[in-house]
């Protein structure tokens, strides 16, 4: 009876931490343009590019002024595999208003969802992305080649499964990026996860096959081939992304693998919203970006 009081109180705390906040509610209510709040001055934006047939295959970019060969990272946010918007408030302002004045381009990605498109497939569709974006990029002023992905909560266990098997890229056509920020995911070992005690919505998520956890584990994943990647973790985080996070740095440095793990006393959305903020936080992230050439 006690684990089962443990298991409702996770699954409440981590749906609450990955609800829609209500001035993403309000701003859609309104028609408000979420992505273009607190935009600098002179950003281009350029919604809805497809990648893909499915109306949920979209991206938007922001771009610096006169971009030219403009280094650029692709976000991917998050909700549990099923909601979330690459338009969200919470997203892109304080990310642009610290990126887009240095000369970086942002790009935002929409993926197919849950209850019909599984991780497996949603992580297809961020590669994709990412094929797209490297096609157009000389059109857009941006460099193909110093590209990061960065994703939060669902959408950095998508991107960690890219990071961690870049041959997933190559099959959709992308060149392998720089490397990855890994915004606070629960998700490194899908196994571990899955045998321990766990909210429903991993489970929605994740099925009950071991052969499809490891499929989408990227600490199963992992191999000498895997590229740079910084997990960000939440101390305040209910499911231990910590150790979660320090486990698969321990299983990387092993395969010599560049993984290093950044705890910040931020909660799990804080972890997401305020980076770009004037902090040692957001400074950490981007030291490591340009430890990648980006």
């Amino acid at each position: 009876m006690k684990r089962q009081r443990s298991i409702i109180a996770i699954a409440l705390l981590l749906l609450a931490a990955a609800a829609p906040m209500p001035e993403a509610r309000s701003a859609a209510a309104s028609g408000e343009d979420a992505g273009a709040q607190a935009l600098p001055a002179g950003t281009r934006a350029i919604r809805d590019v497809a990648y893909g047939p499915d109306p949920r295959q979209r991206f938007d970019v922001y771009l610096p002024p006169a971009a030219r060969r403009a280094p650029a990272i692709l976000l991917v946010h998050g909700g549990s595999w099923n909601f979330g918007d690459k338009d969200h408030p919470g997203l892109i302002p304080n990310k642009a208003g610290y990126w887009l004045p240095k000369g970086y381009a942002l790009i935002s990605v929409n993926y197919r969802m849950l209850p019909d498109t599984p991780p497996r497939e949603q992580a297809q569709d961020v590669a994709r992305a990412l094929a797209a974006v490297q096609d157009r990029a000389a059109a857009w002023g941006v460099d193909r080649d110093r590209i990061a992905l960065m994703g939060h909560s669902a959408g950095a266990h998508l991107v960690a499964v890219l990071a961690a098997s870049p041959e997933w890229l190559r099959e959709a056509g992308a060149a392998p990026p720089r490397g990855a920020v890994l915004l606070d995911s629960a998700a490194y070992d899908v196994e571990r996860l899955m045998k321990g005690p766990h909210p429903r919505l991993y489970d929605r998520a994740f099925g009950a096959d071991a052969a499809a956890w490891r499929a989408v584990s990227p600490y199963a994943l992992l191999t000498r081939r895997s590229l740079p990647m910084l997990a960000v973790c939440s101390t305040r985080h209910v499911m231990a992304s910590c150790a979660q996070a320090r486990a698969f740095e321990r299983k990387a440095a092993g395969l010599g693998v560049r993984v290093e793990t950044l705890p910040q006393d931020l909660s799990h959305m804080q972890v997401n919203r305020t980076l770009g903020e004037a902090s040692a936080y957001t400074e950490k992230i981007a030291a490591f970006l340009r430890s990648l050439g980006v």
